[in-house]
């Protein structure tokens, strides 16, 4: 067995040696892969089949360089045929057209009118008959003894619509000389400011009295003016809600007067019957309300009140 497995050894190395003589001597490395070169497209392989066909090389197009491919799937019935991957730089650059030019007045304008929103309830309240007939609305809830009804959105309601009711004119003077012109852009911020304080002045100093200025000028220790026009409006404005609140109590104690009546009557009456453990406002509510009824309450109250701003 060692004998036969000696024999086939020695086979095996004779023929590998009579097979490496027959075998041409391999050249260099270069030689061996010179033509394995990599190829990028159909151009190279061109080159390639023409150099070992003894033809001239072919200069080949560069490395990595996008070739279009040269046959094209045919697209399907009713499909447009699909483009072409290579696209013209220039061509692709869209040309956006310049956005327009905001007015510089315009965006000043609309910011401006923005932040005098936010002053618009204290200018309500401070230069408009609010405070007055507001004080008197809430001095009536307060004489019935019910001091959540009417409810407060109520009372606001109506003084808000009874204030711009009774100064119509005035409002109607302030959009005319300056809130029309001003959006409308024949005026600047300063010169719609003064046309619209002019008509708000002439109404403060229609209902407010020197004394109430004087009282003012004392406080900021500032002289007196010789002229109601060279009254200040920051300062007209104190006096002008001094003299809102003066009035307003006037028109209150007028009203109180009636119920505190009614309430003197019941309690009389409660203690001479000797019913001291039932509370006087248990009877007097609704003698109050009933009286109130009868009398339109509501509207003499509301003409009074209105009547009393010049």
């Amino acid at each position: 067995m060692r004998h036969l497995l000696a024999f086939l050894l020695l086979l095996g190395v004779w023929a590998g040696q009579a097979a490496a003589q027959e075998a041409p001597a391999p050249g260099s490395f270069e030689e061996q892969f010179a033509g394995f070169a990599v190829s990028d497209g159909p151009q190279a392989l061109s080159t390639q089949a023409a150099g070992n066909a003894g033809a001239p090389p072919v200069s080949a197009a560069p490395r990595f360089q996008p070739v279009e491919p040269a046959i094209s799937r045919a697209a399907p019935p009713g499909v447009a045929p699909r483009a072409s991957s290579t696209r013209d730089p220039a061509a692709t650059t869209a040309t956006i057209p310049p956005s327009p030019a905001i007015g510089t007045a315009n965006v000043v304008r609309l910011v401006l009118i923005l932040s005098l929103m936010a002053f618009i309830p204290a200018m309500v309240i401070s230069m408009t008959s609010f405070v007055r007939i507001a004080v008197v609305l809430s001095m009536i809830r307060h004489a019935f003894g019910m001091p959540e009804t009417p409810p407060n959105q109520v009372l606001v309601s109506l003084a808000l619509f009874l204030t711009a009711f009774s100064m119509m004119p005035t409002i109607d003077e302030v959009n005319s000389r300056a809130l029309q012109p001003f959006l409308a852009g024949d005026l600047d911020v300063r010169q719609a400011l003064d046309n619209a304080s002019a008509p708000m002045r002439t109404f403060m100093l229609r209902q407010v009295r020197d004394q109430d200025i004087k009282a003012v000028y004392d406080m900021s220790h500032k002289p007196l003016p010789d002229r109601a026009e060279d009254v200040e409006l920051i300062r007209l404005v104190p006096a002008f809600m001094l003299n809102e609140l003066r009035v307003s109590f006037r028109i209150g104690f007028v009203i109180l007067l009636p119920f505190l009546l009614i309430d003197l009557v019941v309690s009389s009456v409660l203690l001479s019957l000797g019913m001291m453990m039932v509370p006087p406002a248990t009877l007097s509510l609704p003698l109050k309300v009933l009286m109130f009824v009868l009398i339109d309450g509501w509207s003499l109250v509301l003409q009074g009140v209105v009547g009393s701003i010049h």
